[in-house]
């Protein structure tokens, strides 16, 4: 998996990744406590507020932001955006009124959601191998899981040392290095089609999303997803502090076995996609958060109280585990499913939709562990987890193949949509950029 570091342009993008997320990482615990200084008891109030801000910018945003991006440099998009986060997060210290808050996360996220897809959509480019862009899309889950980890320590101890005020300034120089590292490599910038207004661009990717099964069943995947990450991410903290009594040590212990669970499997999905198909090891992934759940539910309402926690450390492992199982896989699909033209359509299609998702669950868990109690919360989420993963299944053919055989005979030999393919048939990538070319048996 390492390996694929040795590509220089990768290797720098990767960094860049990671450099800027633990610095979102440590405006998150920066912006937590900017709240509380600003708001006290109301800082809930203000974080859930920036939250959905943030969810709905990713999910409005990025189909326009990508099909605006195609009428610049790759490079110098990613890089501009990297200086406007940059520049957003210099104004949070200065902040002292709430509203100022959701204005400037409003612009942080809106830039975000342009930068996202466009940077995803480059690795595939850089890494044409599938066994090398497998091993990319791993090192990319584990980045997350990393930060996710180990951006609240960091945090901590900053907080201790200077206060939370100079977080931001981590936030900023880890937008800044981002900026530099994609600066000093090269990324190829696909032609796409200019002459279309950015309208048609918008909706042509979330067309080819829509329209093409496997990425159907990946949009009721990511509602499985969703399902089960809202129950850790929402109501962990109510079941670790207010169910069980116990510490911010041990609510940081829950969220690394979650995140200790999306590692193991990152580290061997690249192995086993080798030999599954990444139906199988979807749906499989998909498969154990409602069980999770579900188990988790059934145990909670007989379980004694010392039981509880390590139990809940099992059930938050597997849920992290078939997060990552979901997740990893899913940047091979997109690829697959479009031209290098139309992959940042794809990609922002992806962003939004998937986001769309996390719009749903949040509210949703929220209001049902406040309303009831956390079994029945479970079992409602689990329902909607199992939702996406029935869908998912009948979405998403059995036979399907990242290369399906065809022929083109309305066009010449030389033609780039022609590839040899198994002996001498030719082969085509299972959705191009136009919608005339998705095959009829495969139509909604």
């Amino acid at each position: 998996m390492i390996s694929v570091l040795a590509n220089q342009t990768y290797r720098h993008l990767f960094f860049a990744q990671v450099i800027a997320l633990f610095g979102t990482g440590l405006m998150t615990v920066g912006l937590a406590l900017l709240a509380f200084d600003l708001a006290g008891d109301e800082a809930g109030a203000v974080l859930g507020t920036a939250l959905a801000i943030k969810m709905i910018v990713y999910v409005g945003i990025s189909p326009i932001a990508a099909a605006y991006a195609s009428r610049f440099p790759r490079r110098m998009f990613l890089v501009t955006l990297d200086i406007v986060r940059a520049l957003t997060a210099v104004a949070l210290p200065f902040v002292d009124e709430t509203w100022q808050i959701y204005v400037l996360i409003a612009l942080l996220q809106t830039a975000s959601a342009a930068f996202t897809p466009a940077f995803q959509a480059s690795i595939p480019d850089i890494l044409p191998d599938e066994k090398d862009y497998t091993s990319a899309l791993s090192l990319s889950r584990m980045a997350y899981d990393l930060e996710n980890l180990l951006s609240p320590m960091i945090a901590a101890v900053l907080v201790g040392l200077v206060g939370f005020h100079w977080l931001f300034g981590g936030t900023v120089a880890g937008f800044l290095f981002s900026a530099g590292l994609i600066l000093s490599i090269r990324l190829v910038s696909p032609q796409a089609d200019a002459e279309k207004p950015a309208f048609r661009r918008t909706v042509k990717g979330l067309q080819i999303y829509l329209k093409t099964p496997r990425l159907r069943g990946l949009l009721a995947l990511n509602l499985a997803v969703a399902a089960s990450g809202a129950m850790v991410i929402v109501n962990g903290v109510v079941i670790v502090k207010s169910y069980l009594g116990l510490d911010d040590t041990d609510l940081a212990l829950s969220m690394a076995a979650y995140g200790g669970g999306s590692m193991v499997v990152a580290l061997t999905l690249p192995k086993l996609l080798a030999s599954r198909s990444e139906r199988f090891v979807m749906l499989a992934g998909g498969a154990l958060l409602p069980v999770s759940l579900l188990i988790f539910a059934g145990l909670l309402a007989v379980l004694p109280e010392p039981f509880v926690w390590p139990t809940l450390l099992l059930v938050w492992f597997a849920m992290g585990a078939g997060m990552s199982a979901v997740l990893v896989p899913s940047g091979r699909l997109l690829k697959n499913s479009a031209h290098p033209q139309d992959r940042p359509l794809v990609f922002a299609a992806q962003f939004a939709l998937s986001h769309g998702c996390w719009l749903i669950a949040y509210p949703l868990a929220g209001w049902l562990g406040a309303n009831s109690s956390m079994s029945v919360t479970m079992v409602v989420l689990a329902g909607m987890a199992v939702l996406g993963w029935v869908v998912a299944g009948k979405s998403w053919p059995a036979d399907d193949h990242s290369i399906l055989d065809h022929a083109h005979p309305d066009l010449p030999a030389n033609h780039p949509h022609l590839a040899k393919a198994h002996g001498k048939r030719h082969a085509h990538a299972f959705v191009i950029d136009s919608l005339h070319h998705i095959w009829p048996d495969r139509q909604p």
